[in-house]
């Protein structure tokens, strides 16, 4: 198996187009095409951890955060980065990132983290925009299913949870095939009618190429009509934090309190008390500050973060309880999610993860 497998695997759950345009998700460095020997899991990559793929026999590590967010204009070993990368060329490692990607991923990191309060019946705080396209095409009827297969089979029809949804509507086509054509049904130089079906099916926009050759190699005709629109519709299966509701109210200051032991948080920062139970909960892993006015207007009763600067908490305004418990805390469980992607596909492949303490913030 090579390494180049595991990372299709990952960018299967979290694909890289699902990052925000801030971010550098993806090979950070290395040679996907050697084969995998074994893969260290992490938060953070640092000398630390390069060391300790080294010294477990892993030539792949997987990572949270990128260890590249800026271009290195030389690299000679001036900064963690820099070293970072000369051992890891040195030692032939593969070093990748899932961040922001995994953070839209359906099922990432705040469904982890929704899991782990026991936030239930969730939905996505700010779902993606303008990430859907509508497809359809022409088929005649005898081969309609055969397409409609493959096009599922590529990644289009997902509504929400429901799969392999379509519109489909019968009619008649006509066209006329010339003299250099090859055509499946019908004359050369003769118009021809045939009953066909229009099936309109939904995809997010980065599954286009796949869902084009799909349809291409399941369609019978020489040259399939069909279009793509863009819509405008939210994308309610990827987006920023997520919004659920308890199984039962608590009192704000006792739900805090198990939020930081729950974390393992040394700090549970947070705006005035509003005087109500908590019942809906807000959440967005690393630095969700952003998404206060989303939290807010969706009634969220608090909103759990990473990281929030001290004005963020005067936008709290009395309309919500903003709790901030570390940007490390809210983002471990990274290393558990990686972990189970990769050995429920892989499940004899050597993963390990790392027991670096790479968090840089510090108590006193």
């Amino acid at each position: 198996m090579k390494i180049k497998d595991i990372l299709t695997e990952i960018e299967r759950h979290a694909p890289l187009p699902l990052q925000e345009g801030f971010d550098n998700a993806g090979v950070q460095t290395g040679d996907v095409e050697q084969e995998a020997a074994g893969a260290l899991l992490c938060l953070d990559v640092t000398e630390a951890v390069v060391d300790e793929a080294t010294a477990k026999g892993c030539n792949l590590i997987v990572s949270h955060h990128p260890l590249l967010f800026k271009p290195i204009r030389s690299l000679v070993g001036q900064t963690c980065a820099e070293r970072c990368l000369i051992k890891a060329c040195k030692r032939d490692l593969v070093i990748y990132a899932a961040h922001t990607n995994l953070d839209n991923a359906y099922g990432g990191v705040n469904y982890r983290l929704a899991e782990q309060i026991g936030i239930q019946r969730v939905t996505i705080l700010n779902p993606q925009k303008n990430m859907l396209l509508k497809l359809a095409v022409f088929v005649p009827e005898a081969h309609a299913e055969t397409v409609r297969n493959a096009l599922f089979n590529a990644g289009a029809g997902h509504i929400g949870n429901y799969d392999s949804c379509s519109f489909n509507l019968a009619g008649e086509g006509t066209f006329r095939a010339g003299e250099n054509a090859c055509p499946f049904c019908g004359e050369t130089g003769r118009r021809h009618s045939e009953k066909e079906i229009r099936i309109e099916t939904i995809l997010p926009a980065f599954r286009k190429n796949a869902v084009t050759r799909a349809l291409l190699s399941a369609h019978p005709y020489e040259e399939p009509a069909f279009d793509f629109y863009p819509l405008s519709n939210t994308w309610a299966a990827a987006g920023s934090g997520i919004i659920g509701e308890l199984p039962e109210s608590e009192d704000a200051r006792d739900f805090l309190l198990r939020i930081r032991t729950l974390f393992r948080a040394n700090s549970a920062r947070h705006s005035a008390f509003t005087g109500k139970p908590v019942r809906k909960v807000a959440v967005c892993g690393g630095s969700g500050a952003f998404l206060i006015p989303e939290a807010i207007a969706a009634g969220a009763d608090v909103f759990i973060t990473g990281e929030a600067k001290y004005n963020d908490f005067y936008d709290a305004e009395n309309k919500i309880i903003l709790a901030v418990i570390g940007h490390y805390e809210t983002e471990i469980c990274t290393k558990d999610i990686f972990f189970d992607i990769i050995s429920k596909k892989f499940p004899t492949f050597a993963v390990q993860i790392s027991n670096t303490d790479s968090n840089p913030v510090k108590y006193l």
